[in-house]
């Protein structure tokens, strides 16, 4: 709500001696009302139009060049008169990218916040296109994923709930990730440890075989939850911060001797 000050009345102190009548606090109410109505449909307004706003893509690094404001997904940027992206701002996500046109080739996770340039969205630099992005659906605050290590929900089985996890291979799950069930959430899995090289998105569903989300090979080796701001404060995932190694105390320093008084 937007607090408008208010003019001048015959309830302003100071002004009128006599006591107001009652046509008088009639016209008050009304206009204090109308007053009220206005201030809620500018912030209304405001809201929507912020909320319409979502991702905003660059030409060029840094947030320069060319601007689009997406609110929707986009099949093909180039249409929307930007040749390529160098940079991107979530205002409110979580939206996946792609490499290729129609949603399709290698897939960037793209949570709230800026991307300056084109390593902070990936690290695995096969290329340097993205040419679409749609929103992701993020359907629950709890998460749920289960590995399997053969295509069909065969093999060996590995659950994972509410949690991050940089490495399979302290689980004892190796890399060989050949089919996925995601319960609920939404996530991302990385071909190496550390959520290093490329991404595969897996929302709520079943990947009977790597191919159903979009894989030449098994290989998984990290997984990680998907934030959106519905669900969690900041919307993005943060990677945890190490604990530093404590310093020892210093020596304590020895006290001074007391002065030697002399004799008269």
């Amino acid at each position: 709500t937007i607090n408008t000050p208010l003019a001048p009345s015959a309830f302003s102190p100071g002004l009128h001696t006599h006591t107001p009548s009652y046509r008088d606090r009639k016209r008050e109410r009304k206009r204090k009302k109308k007053t009220r109505k206005n201030g809620e449909s500018v912030a209304r307004t405001w809201c929507s139009e912020a909320q319409a706003i979502q991702v905003v893509v660059f030409e060029f690094e840094n947030f320069c060049g060319k601007k689009v404001e997406l609110s929707a997904e986009c099949k093909n940027v180039i249409e929307k008169g930007c040749e390529k992206v160098g940079s991107i701002i979530v205002e409110s996500g979580p939206w996946v990218a792609f490499e290729r046109q129609a949603f399709g080739g290698e897939q960037f996770v793209l949570e709230k916040g800026e991307y300056p340039r084109w390593s902070t969205w990936t690290n695995s630099q096969t290329n340097n296109y993205l040419l679409s992005l749609r929103p992701l659906k993020v359907d629950s605050a709890d998460h749920k994923l289960h590995l399997f290590e053969n295509p069909g929900f065969a093999g060996r089985k590995m659950e994972i709930v509410d949690d991050d996890v940089p490495s399979l291979w302290v689980h004892g799950f190796q890399d060989r990730v050949a089919s996925i069930k995601a319960t609920n959430g939404a996530w991302v899995g990385y071909m190496f440890p550390g959520y290093r090289g490329r991404q595969y998105i897996f929302e709520h569903g079943d990947y009977k075989h790597w191919n159903d989300w979009g894989a030449s090979t098994p290989q998984i080796q990290s997984v990680r939850r998907v934030r959106d701001m519905q669900w969690h404060k900041r919307g993005c995932f943060i990677a945890p911060t190490p604990t530093p190694t404590p310093t020892p105390a210093p020596n304590p320093t020895p006290p001074a001797p007391p002065n030697a008084t002399g004799t008269s």
